[in-house]
């Protein structure tokens, strides 16, 4: 499983990208989308400023 984006809460300011240990978070067209390589750490949701990543 992956960490779940709110797109409607995602502004796509880039906090997740530079705390996901597994480099699993790309910033694309505004938005942050998780690839396969996310592990659920919960690093990303904790940084995240408008609650827009969380845990499945």
């Amino acid at each position: 499983m992956a960490i779940n984006v709110d797109e409607a809460k995602c502004t796509g300011c880039g906090d997740c990208t530079e705390v996901c240990p597994t480099a699993a978070i790309a910033i694309e067209n505004e938005k942050a989308k998780v690839s396969d390589e996310c592990i659920d750490c919960g690093v990303c949701a904790d940084s995240c400023p408008n609650g827009a990543l969380e845990l499945p």
